[in-house]
C-alpha cells in the first residue's frame, strides 16, 4: 500500500483503509456471484427497457412494489383500454411484455402506467434511450429510436492522452445566438476551434436527459437517454466520431450522485415507494440540491448504475468520465459545512461504505470496458485513496479535480492586493496534492462563473472589460488583468498534476457569468451562450489572451516530470521553478521590473528563450528578445557555487526557457 508507507499520518487508520477496500472487494464478489466479471454484469440495459428481438420487441422493467403496469403510447391511441399491459415474471420484481413488430415504430412515443396499492402513475422506463418533449404540452414521453439506417461510427478512439488537456464545454450554450444550440452546431462550429486551440479532450456536460435546462444537466431524469433539446442520438454518434477523426478524445458528465425529484419524467417513486432507487425518508432526499439520493447498498441499484458507466462508452464511443459531486456520494452529511481539515474526519463514520465501494466498482467496470478510459472524480473533501489504484486499496479513479485551484486564484483576484501575494503559497496551493494521486488542474471551470460568480477574467478586470478592450485603448485595469490572466494560466498549467482544464470561451477571457434561462431571469438565454465575436474582433484584446493560450499548450507543452521550486522570493515577487526541460520564471510584482535577475538553474550549458507572456502577439510590450539565449555562470551562494542565468523580468511578466 504505497499511499500508506508514503503518508505518516494514515497509519494509524491502515485498518480502516484495508477495510473499506475488503468491503468492497465482498460486493464485487457478492454481485457477480464468484463466477464472472463486473463487466458482464453490468448489463442490465441489454435486458430492460424496449429492446429489438426477433419476431417482434420485448419490454422488460424492475418495479418490485406495482401491482399492474402498461405500455401506452402512439401505438394505441394513448388509451389505457387498448394499451400492451405489461406482466409480472413470476416470483421476480421484473414485469414483461413482448409485443409483435409491427405494432411499434421508429418515433412512436410512450411512456407507462404503473399501478400500486394505493395510488398509480405516469412514468418514463428507467431504461428509455430517447425521451423528447412535447412542444404543446411540455410533458416528456419515450421515443423509440430504431432508424432504418443507424448511424455506424467510422473512427476509433484516438490514444488516450499522457496529460489531457480538457476543454470543458456545454452544447446548448456553445453557440452564440440566444437559445439552446445542437449536437450538429458542436460538431460543425465547435470541433476544430477546440483542436486549433490546443486541446486534446472534449468534457461534455448536460448529456444525459434532464428535464429541466437550468440545472446545467445536473438533475438527471433519464440516465440511458442523450439530452434531446440537442438534437438525436444519431447526432451525438457523429458528433463523437468526428472528434475523434481529429484526434479528439470525448469525456461527459457522468452524474451518478443523485437524481431529478420529479416523479413523472425521473425515478423517484418509479413503483409508488420512496426506497426503489432511493433511501427512504429525509436520507433519500438532498437537502442543498432538492434531488433524490441513491442507495448504493441495493443489488439492482448498483447494477443499474454499474451499466451506465458500460453502456455510454459502449453506445456512444465516449472515452471516460468526469463523476460529478462524489464528495456528496462518499460522506453520509454529503460533506456540507465540513471543512475536512484532519484525517479523523475521513474514519469517523462519516463515510458511506456503500458508495465508496460502488465508486470503485464503477471505475472498475469502465477500465474493464475500455482499459484506455478516463475516470475524474470531482471531489473536494481531499478523502485518501480517491485517485490511488486499486491495488493501493484506493477507489481507482485516474485523477481527481483540483478543486481548491480555482478557490484560490479567485481569493487572490478578489480580496488580496497584489503586494500580499505570496509566491511560496501560491507555489504550494498549484502543487498540493497526495503523493499517490494525479489532479486535473484549472483557474476556473464552468462552476465559477456560474449565477452569484464571474469568469476570472471578468473578475479581475470587472466593468472595465465593457469599455476598454480595444487594442488602441490604454487602460490600466484591463492591462493587469490581461497580465495576470495569462500569468495565471500559465503558472497553473506548468504546474499541472497530470491534467489540465478549462471551460469554454475562458481562453479569451469570456465575460460576466453564465446564467441560464429560468422565471427569475424571463427566461433570458443572453448569458447561456459564448461571445465568440469577441475572440476574432481584430480591434479587441480577447484575441491576446486566445493567441496566449494555444501557444502556452501547443509550444510550451505538458510535462509529466516533477516540478522543482527554484525561487519564491516575497520581496521581489518572484517565483521561478523547472519541470523537466523547461524552467518558468514569473515576475509578479506590480512595478518592479528587474534588469539582469539571477535565478540559480540545475546544471546545463545554455537556456533559450520559448515564450514569455509579455510579447507584443499576445498583447505585451515586447520587451524580452525572443529566442534569446541564456549562458549560465558560476556564482557563490550560501558558500558554495552555483549556476545561474540572469534575466531582464519587466513587471507582472513570466518568461518559460527550454534547456539546450
Amino acid at each position: 500500500m504505497a499511499h500508506l508507507l508514503d503518508d505518516a499520518f494514515l497509519q494509524p487508520y491502515e485498518g480502516a483503509v484495508r477495510s473499506r477496500a475488503s468491503f468492497a472487494d465482498d460486493r464485487a464478489r457478492a454481485l457477480t456471484l464468484g463466477a464472472s466479471s463486473l463487466y458482464d454484469i453490468a448489463d442490465r440495459h441489454f435486458y430492460f427497457g424496449l429492446q429489438r428481438v426477433r419476431g417482434g420487441w420485448v419490454f422488460r422493467e424492475w418495479a418490485p412494489n406495482a401491482t399492474a403496469m402498461w405500455l401506452v403510447g402512439d401505438f394505441n391511441g394513448w388509451k389505457k383500454d387498448s394499451a400492451f399491459e405489461v406482466f409480472r415474471v413470476p416470483g421476480t420484481d421484473v414485469w414483461e411484455r413482448r409485443i409483435p413488430a409491427a405494432k411499434i415504430h421508429h418515433l412512436d412515443h410512450y411512456h407507462l402506467l404503473i399501478q400500486w396499492e394505493g395510488g398509480e402513475g405516469e412514468r418514463i422506463p428507467a431504461y428509455a434511450r430517447y425521451v423528447t418533449q412535447d412542444e404543446r404540452t411540455c410533458l416528456f414521453s419515450s421515443c423509440v429510436w430504431q432508424p432504418k439506417r443507424p448511424y455506424k461510427m467510422k473512427h476509433s478512439s484516438p490514444p488516450r492522452p499522457s496529460t489531457p488537456l480538457i476543454y470543458e464545454a456545454h452544447i446548448g450554450m456553445a453557440g452564440e445566438n440566444e437559445r439552446v444550440h445542437t449536437y450538429a452546431e458542436f460538431k460543425d462550429n465547435m470541433l476544430g476551434r477546440i483542436k486549433d486551440a490546443g486541446y486534446n479532450t472534449v468534457q461534455l456536460m448536460g448529456i444525459m436527459e434532464h428535464p429541466y435546462y437550468g440545472s446545467f444537466g445536473y438533475h438527471v431524469s433519464s440516465f440511458f437517454a442523450p439530452s434531446s433539446r440537442f438534437g438525436t442520438p444519431d447526432d451525438l454518434k457523429a458528433l463523437i466520431d468526428a472528434a475523434h477523426s481529429m484526434g479528439l478524445c470525448v469525456i461527459m458528465d457522468l452524474v451518478h450522485s443523485h437524481a431529478v425529484a420529479n416523479e413523472r419524467d425521473g425515478l423517484s417513486r418509479f413503483d409508488g415507494t420512496e426506497w426503489q432507487y432511493f433511501h427512504s425518508g429525509e436520507r433519500g432526499h438532498h437537502p442543498a440540491w432538492g434531488s433524490r439520493c441513491f442507495d448504493y447498498g441495493k443489488d439492482e441499484v448498483v447494477r443499474f448504475l454499474l451499466s451506465n458507466c458500460r453502456f455510454w462508452i459502449e453506445e456512444y464511443g465516449f472515452d471516460g468520465y468526469r463523476f460529478d459531486g462524489i464528495t456528496s456520494m462518499l460522506f453520509h452529511n454529503h460533506g456540507l459545512g465540513d471543512a475536512f481539515t484532519n484525517y479523523s474526519m475521513y474514519f469517523n463514520g462519516s463515510v458511506d461504505d456503500d458508495a465508496w465501494a460502488y465508486l470503485r466498482l464503477a471505475n472498475k467496470v469502465v477500465h474493464e470496458t475500455n482499459s484506455q478510459a478516463i475516470t475524474i472524480a470531482e471531489d473536494v473533501s481531499g478523502l485518501p485513496g480517491v485517485a490511488a489504484p486499486e491495488s493501493d486499496c484506493g477507489i481507482g479513479f485516474d485523477y481527481r479535480m483540483a478543486m481548491g485551484e480555482p478557490d484560490y486564484w479567485f481569493k487572490l483576484a478578489e480580496k488580496v492586493s497584489d503586494g500580499d501575494w505570496s509566491m511560496g503559497s501560491l507555489y504550494y496551493a498549484l502543487t498540493d496534492k497526495r503523493a499517490e494521486e494525479k489532479v486535473v488542474s484549472y483557474v476556473e471551470s464552468h462552476d465559477q462563473a456560474l449565477v452569484g460568480g464571474k469568469t476570472f477574467f471578468f473578475q479581475l478586470a470587472d466593468k472595465e472589460i465593457y469599455w476598454g478592450m480595444r487594442k488602441d485603448q490604454e487602460n490600466l485595469i484591463v492591462e493587469r488583468a490581461i497580465a495576470l490572466h495569462k500569468m495565471a494560466r500559465l503558472a497553473t498549467f506548468a504546474l499541472n498534476g497530470g491534467a489540465y482544464l478549462n471551460f469554454m470561451g475562458n481562453e479569451f477571457g469570456h465575460p460576466e457569468w453564465i446564467d441560464f434561462p429560468r422565471e427569475e431571469n424571463g427566461w433570458n438565454y443572453s448569458h447561456a451562450r459564448r461571445l465568440w465575436f469577441l475572440r476574432s474582433d481584430p480591434d479587441l484584446k480577447f484575441a491576446h489572451l486566445a493567441d496566449f493560450d494555444r501557444a502556452m499548450l501547443r509550444e510550451v507543452g505538458a510535462s509529466e516530470a516533477k516540478s522543482i521550486c527554484l525561487a519564491a522570493d516575497e520581496g521581489d515577487k518572484v517565483l521561478a521553478f523547472t519541470r523537466g526541460e523547461k524552467l518558468f520564471v514569473f515576475n509578479f510584482h506590480h512595478s518592479s521590473s528587474y534588469t539582469d535577475y539571477g535565478v540559480i538553474v540545475p546544471p546545463a550549458t545554455r537556456w533559450r528563450h520559448l515564450i514569455d507572456t509579455d510579447e507584443v502577439r499576445f498583447g505585451g510590450q515586447g520587451r524580452i528578445a525572443r529566442g534569446g539565449m541564456y549562458e549560465p555562470m558560476l556564482v557563490s551562494a550560501r558558500g558554495e557555487m552555483v549556476q545561474q542565468i540572469r534575466l531582464y523580468l519587466p513587471a507582472r511578466t513570466a518568461v518559460v526557457l527550454s534547456r539546450i
